[in-house]
């Protein structure tokens, strides 16, 4: 299926591995250009060697002032946007809401949620300018059922839907979609790191704490990030010019997080 993308311009943060890496390579193999920021420097060193065609640069998100330098470099690379994916997250604590600390509470909150604000407000007047314009926010599961033991997490991830709806609201008279995705569980090294610290906290095992947590949904396999991936290019396309203010669930639909 030919999506129309061809030289669309295209900005991923948290874009170098995991989820971003995929996005930017599903948008990549479309024909759009993209470039991408992380704070993983290793995985930028991997990406210049693996991916050249993708632009990149060091950043964190949550730093408004690097953020601005991002737009400079991104814009200088791309000519323009198009596209914005908000993809940069962190898991965060695994705690009662009384342990969790002030500092990592402010945080994850910062990174899930703040930095998603931070890209929008320098991403808005660029995508005015562009014939098919849309901003795609990483939400989650988390941000529709809530998580047990992650409150933070799933604080920003609830408040990125209303990030969501509200931008939707504002943009859609100039022709600017917004769109959240929620993930369920998705396969790689960060929720199997959300798995073992809720393991440790419940003094189960790993394989036990998994077990519960596809107990609750209807899938029961781990989400690939090539089917997250593939949604945004969808959304991002002109097949679907008509999509905006929705939080879609790629989740195996699931009921509840323990």
């Amino acid at each position: 299926m030919d999506m129309q993308i061809e030289g669309l311009r295209v900005l991923v943060t948290a874009g170098a591995g995991g989820i971003g890496l995929e996005v930017a390579r599903a948008f990549v193999r479309e024909g759009a250009r993209v470039y991408v920021c992380d704070v993983d420097q290793q995985a930028l060193a991997a990406l210049a060697k693996s991916d050249p065609v993708i632009g990149a640069t060091s950043c964190d998100v949550a730093d408004r002032a690097q953020v601005a330098v991002l737009f400079e470099k991104a814009l200088d690379f791309l000519g323009g946007l198009d596209v914005l994916v908000n993809n940069a997250g962190i898991a965060g604590p695994t705690a009662r809401t009384e342990d969790v600390t002030p500092e990592d509470w402010d945080r994850c909150i910062n990174v899930c949620l703040t930095s998603q604000y931070n890209c929008a407000r320098l991403a808005i007047p660029l995508l005015r300018q562009s014939r098919n314009a849309s901003i795609i926010n990483l939400s989650s599961a988390a941000g529709k059922n809530g998580f047990a033991m992650r409150s933070p997490y799933a604080a920003a991830k609830w408040g990125v839907i209303g990030f969501t709806k509200s931008l939707a609201i504002e943009l859609g008279d100039e022709g600017i979609r917004v769109n959240a995705i929620l993930p369920g569980l998705v396969a790689g090294d960060r929720i199997r790191r959300v798995l073992e610290a809720k393991a440790q906290q419940y003094g189960r095992s790993f394989k036990e704490v998994e077990a519960q947590a596809f107990a609750y949904t209807s899938i029961k396999e781990y989400i690939l990030p090539q089917q997250l991936a593939d949604q945004m290019v969808f959304l991002a396309s002109p097949r679907g010019r008509t999509i905006s203010g929705q939080a879609i669930s790629i989740d195996g639909d699931t009921k509840m997080l323990m």
